[in-house]
């Protein structure tokens, strides 16, 4: 399990891309007030025109994650794989560990 970056990329501009993250969220999680944890923990952020999805993973989850992202947004807006860049998204490692305790890394 680890951090990884989706960036999708294509946006006019920062409020384009913030737009997408709601469609995206349930695309994720489509029964928002669901019990338990997501099945792969998730977050947004934004900015020059790209928005970014940030998961906790293994490396096939955040590939299948990835596929099903790029089939959503379409051609217009390229979905790219990364590990992570930055530390946006490290809460996320603490999220997993303590909504799945028993699960380890």
């Amino acid at each position: 399990m680890q951090l990884y970056e989706i960036h999708i990329h294509g946006f006019a501009d920062t409020e384009a891309a913030l737009a997408l993250q709601e469609p995206l969220a349930r695309l994720l999680c489509p029964v928002e007030d669901h019990e338990g944890p997501c099945e792969v923990p998730w977050g947004f952020t934004a900015g020059d025109g790209s928005l970014v999805l940030g998961i906790y993973a293994s490396a096939a989850r955040a590939a299948e994650v990835t596929d099903r992202v790029r089939s959503f947004v379409g051609g217009a807006h390229p979905a790219v794989l990364g590990g992570p860049t930055s530390d946006a998204f490290d809460e996320l490692m603490g999220q997993y560990r303590v909504e799945r305790p028993a699960a380890g890394d």
